[in-house]
């Protein structure tokens, strides 16, 4: 098995034997304590006080920049050696985590079970819900056990996109009014334990058993047993119409505070002297793991809600458009990526493998530590792109409105004002809420080659994250938008092509996916 390396090269995994087989000498200074608690703040250190190249770590922030992130984080040894955000994005916004969710409920399960108000993880799924009537239950379904959940091996039917298909069962069930209702009575397409497969039903029905289990929502025992005690102030967490908290997306947190939940698996489950999760709960290497059977890496491993690297060494919280918390228990580090489009995992483990040179400090390098930070700088400050001239049917398409049959971007109505000091769009989407059919944005867009910043959105799976959009044109009649839904991890494309009175709307979102719309100027 190949895969792509950071520097554009191909590696075998047999790299990870290498890595394996390393053993780092002191290389000028003596180990820091590796035990400070980032409970109020973290510390800070420059790369070779921890044994780290600033050079190789400027490789990685570089490649950062050229690959969608949004912020870049690696601390060893309890401290902050590298930190990097990527404009327009900037550290203080919460970023939504995505599936990273998942490691955070799987965390609540381990607490749950410490305490003794989860018995066993054998435990039947079932029991918890013995409220409900749930259809096609059979002797399969009456086996799902906690374990299962955990491990993505319930053997529901479900559709995630998980090595092709279309989502169907994930798009459904965000339509459906009662979440737990509608994965519980998925039919059964194997035996438990017999295939993995992603499904984020499983997750949300742990969230649910947190719920039954503690008598409230995940957030809220998160807050109590995890947040507070890790000294995390900010976050939010959707939850479902019956008011669960949503088990395997919807939590955003800041990217300081996803590393310590890396910190709290990197120590064992302790902090500040807590045994907070039950002992061998975070030694997740150590794990019995379920091949995931991925196409792209068929050692890939699956465990807890973890994504478990070939090797065995690394594993990591894993979320869409490149969220990630990894966790490197023999290099004492843990590394955290927000981004707004897909990642490659490699890339990050890699890039960290080449950058540790010892255990201990090395002699100081001023020069490549001076380098870093410039490049780390230079991330943070919005690189402004080409524009092109203003074309003369410019003053003919600005104000007026366009209007779209039904079509697969729900988009109802779009207004460009292309010509004033305040230039922004006006458009409509159908929400298929029968209460508000309709919902109507004015966003402001950079013609100036900066992205000009938005409110945040009233509807949808970003509401209340801000747009950033900026605008070109190509030639005499095409205009070119970038969009960025801030902090949610999504970038969309579109080119609008005029033609006389009709315009011709080109969209393309960062998973390949590309719909063509036509609309007309209305009256």
């Amino acid at each position: 098995m190949r895969v792509k390396s950071l520097f554009g090269l191909s590696v075998t995994l047999g790299v990870y034997a290498l890595f394996a087989a390393i053993h780092f000498e002191p290389a000028h200074g003596q180990i820091l304590d590796r035990s400070p608690w980032p409970t109020k703040e973290w510390l800070t250190s420059t790369p070779e006080e921890q044994g780290m190249d600033s050079s190789e770590l400027a490789t990685l922030v570089a490649f950062g920049a050229s690959h969608g992130f949004d912020s870049l984080l690696v601390v060893r040894h309890g401290r902050i050696v590298t930190e990097a955000t990527y404009a327009p994005y900037t550290p203080d916004i919460r970023h939504d985590i995505h599936s990273c969710t998942k490691a955070i409920l799987g965390t609540l399960v381990g607490m749950i079970y410490k305490d003794g108000q989860l018995d066993r993880l054998d435990h039947p799924m079932l029991d918890f819900f013995a409220d409900r009537r749930i259809a096609n239950v059979d002797d399969r379904k009456k086996a799902i056990t906690v374990q299962n959940l955990l491990d993505m091996t319930s053997g529901l039917d479900w559709d995630e996109g998980f090595e092709g298909g279309k989502e169907q069962s994930f798009n459904d069930l965000k339509q459906s009014p009662d979440w737990s209702q509608f994965i519980l009575d998925r039919p059964m397409a194997r035996r438990p334990g017999e295939v993995f497969y992603y499904d984020s039903g499983n997750s949300h029905l742990l969230s649910a058993i947190v719920t039954k289990l503690t008598g409230k929502p995940a957030e809220e025992y998160a807050k109590q047993k995890l947040f507070d005690p890790l000294g995390i102030t900010t976050w939010h967490w959707d939850r479902d119409p019956q008011g669960i908290s949503t088990g395997g997306w919807g939590l955003s947190l800041l990217p300081r505070d996803m590393a310590k939940i890396g910190y709290l698996y990197l120590h064992g489950g302790e902090w500040e002297g807590r045994q907070l999760l039950p002992p061998g709960w975070s030694d997740v290497l150590h794990h019995p793991t379920v091949n995931m059977h991925a196409s792209n890496d068929p050692n890939q491993r699956y465990s807890d809600l973890f994504w478990v690297f070939p090797g065995g060494r690394v594993f990591m919280a894993n979320g869409w458009h490149g969220q990630n918390i990894a966790v490197f228990p023999d290099l004492d580090i843990v590394a955290v990526v927000t981004a707004h489009k897909y990642v490659s995992q490699f890339a990050l483990i890699e890039g960290i493998y080449a950058a540790v040179k010892s255990e201990a400090a090395l002699p100081p390098a001023p020069k490549t530590t001076e380098f870093l930070a410039d490049v780390i700088k230079a991330a943070s400050v919005e690189k402004r792109t080409d524009v092109s001239p203003t074309p003369e049917i410019t003053p003919s398409i600005s104000g007026k409105s366009y209007k779209f049959p039904d079509n697969d971007l729900k988009l109802s109505s779009l207004n460009l004002f292309l010509t004033k000091p305040h230039p922004h769009i006006e458009f409509e989407i159908y929400t298929g809420d029968p209460a508000t059919p309709i919902a109507r944005y004015d966003e402001p867009i950079g013609l100036d080659g900066l992205y000009s910043m938005g409110s945040p959105l009233k509807s949808g799976p970003a509401a209340g994250y801000t747009t950033a959009m900026k605008g070109t044109w190509l030639n005499g009649q095409s205009f070119a938008i970038d969009l960025q839904i801030l902090a949610f991890g999504e970038q969309r494309k579109y080119l609008l092509t005029f033609n006389g009175e009709k315009i011709h709307i080109r969209f393309e979102d960062g998973d390949g996916r590309v719909v063509s719309i036509d609309g007309k100027q209305a009256g």
